[in-house]
């Protein structure tokens, strides 16, 4: 066996002790285990060499303070993919209820009539969701024209609001 440090177990102690070229025993092998721990290969005894050290891992101080890091990016980019799926539903939203409201005033144009003065609530269903459409219909200073007011809403909340002028056809 060649001459080097070998990690051995002795007397219900673990430590490292130098082992000559013909087995024998190096005569440090009764070192105290944090003496012989901190030995160096070179054969000065005692010294502790960091930078030797570090180089076999991380310590747990840098794997936690790295698991700190990752966690607070990956809590970051939760946030902003929870607002951007926000912001895509309410644009669906949004859209959804932009068709319901041109649906209803085109189909008070095709009527070829000027609308009667009140107030109309209807529901309109669109891409599997049903919204509620809410139109007021509200006399001018001209009696040929109408203003109609046409409210999409989505669980009592409103989503758009397109206001329109009808007159005589």
């Amino acid at each position: 066996m060649a001459a080097g440090w070998v990690f051995a177990a002795r007397a219900g102690w673990f430590g490292l002790h130098r082992q000559g070229a013909a087995g024998d025993a190096f005569d440090g092998a009764e070192t105290p285990d944090f003496i012989a721990a901190s030995a160096h290969p070179t054969g000065a005894r005692g010294s502790f060499d960091l930078q030797h050290r570090r180089q076999r891992g991380f310590t747990l101080v840098e794997v936690m303070v790295a698991l700190a890091i990752t966690a607070i990016a990956l809590v970051a980019g939760l946030k902003s993919t929870a607002a951007l799926t926000d912001n895509a539903d309410r644009q669906g939203r949004l859209l959804l209820g932009q068709v319901c409201a041109e649906n209803r005033l085109v189909e008070l144009r095709l009527a070829r009539q000027l609308p009667n003065v009140g107030d109309t609530v209807s529901d309109c269903a669109q891409a599997g969701l049903t919204l509620q459409v809410a139109q007021a219909v509200r006399p001018t200073p001209n009696p040929n024209f109408r203003r109609v007011d046409v409210s999409v809403l989505d669980g009592g909340r409103q989503v758009v609001r397109v206001t329109s002028i009808m007159g005589r056809n």
